[in-house]
């Protein structure tokens, strides 16, 4: 299960589920696309919660460290961004956490 939930595969699911996200907002905001966004808005939920399911293993598996999955399981229903944006601050400190031997590293 390790092999298939990385870092790197977790992040990229988040920035999809933003970028669904993204669409359904602006699908929301035009009249008349009522299909589309049943589509976007089922894609969301469901990915939604396949996000969450997949953080809540990487956290027992400490792929990810608690407040990741507390950003992509609790708030990402809302917004998604403090997922995606979560996995990019954590990308930039783990090259320098990998480098200090003492550094509390998660993957």
């Amino acid at each position: 299960m390790r092999r298939l939930l990385t870092f790197a595969r977790l992040k990229w699911s988040s920035f999809a589920h933003s970028a669904v996200y993204t669409v359904l907002l602006v699908v929301w905001l035009v009249p008349g696309l009522a299909g589309l966004e049943a589509v976007f808005g089922m894609a969301h939920g469901v990915g939604w919660i396949a996000m969450s399911l997949a953080c809540i293993v990487a956290l027992r598996l400490r792929v990810i460290d608690l407040r990741l999955a507390v950003a992509v399981a609790v708030l990402g229903g809302i917004g998604p961004f403090i997922g995606s944006y979560e996995f990019v601050r954590q990308s930039r400190r783990r090259p320098a956490a990998a480098a200090d031997p003492a550094a509390h590293e998660f993957a």
